[in-house]
């Protein structure tokens, strides 16, 4: 099975293809320009407790985010949205490792920006059996320190490429959370952190699934 690495590296190599050199160019200029302001190093990390919230699901029922630490261990996957082709191979390459992480006693929950309803979306098209966190207006995002406001330069160039944020999320800020993954601990304690400003960067599951091994085996 490939890794989503590969998997990554196969969708760059089609957008290399289908998208201008000028506007992959922007891009990258956006994402360095959001490197500079030093988020990564602000969000929440390893050792730090995790705010407790209570947010909707995709069947947009309440609960509050101790609720699935009391069945265990949680990896939260915080994705921009179920347009953004990156979070949905990480999605998808999760979701393969979902009877490990079961075996293991760990739950994996999935928070987006996006509306209940659309995240039920992006769980139905990726054929993913998780919950989905409808975090809307990034407020629980913002708390971890992970929220940014997408560059008035790309907003013509996602709605080109129909990517409706504001339909999307409810809102008109225009706000994403960085991607991030943190293994939360029952008491609320992160025990690991995944957190890059540049999106097409994401965690290996392997990593994630060697990391639950060596900090299991101190519990």
């Amino acid at each position: 099975m490939p890794t989503l690495e590969q998997k990554i590296k196969e969708y760059d190599a089609i957008k290399q293809t289908q998208v201008s050199s000028e506007i992959l160019a922007m891009m990258e200029d956006s994402t360095a320009a959001l490197r500079a302001t030093g988020l990564e190093d602000r969000a929440l990390a390893t050792g730090d407790r995790f705010p407790d919230f209570a947010l909707p699901d995709q069947h947009q029922i309440v609960r509050p985010f101790s609720y699935y630490l009391t069945q265990g261990p949680v990896i939260l996957n915080i994705y921009r949205g179920g347009w953004c082709p990156y979070c949905n191979l990480e999605m998808q390459t999760l979701s393969s490792i979902l009877p490990e992480l079961r075996s293991r006693g760990v739950n994996l929950i999935g928070l987006t920006p996006e509306m209940p309803a659309t995240a039920e979306d992006t769980v139905t098209a990726n054929k993913l059996e998780i919950t989905v966190l409808s975090d809307k207006g990034n407020q629980v995002s913002a708390d971890l320190g992970l929220v940014f406001i997408l560059p008035e330069k790309l907003r013509p160039i996602y709605k080109h490429l129909g990517i409706d944020i504001p339909a999307n999320n409810g809102d008109q800020s225009f706000t994403l959370p960085v991607p991030a993954t943190y293994i939360i601990n029952t008491d609320g304690i992160i025990l690991y952190h995944f957190v890059n400003v540049d999106y097409t960067k994401r965690v290996e599951p392997t990593v994630l699934l060697s990391e639950l091994d060596k900090l299991l085996s101190t519990i």
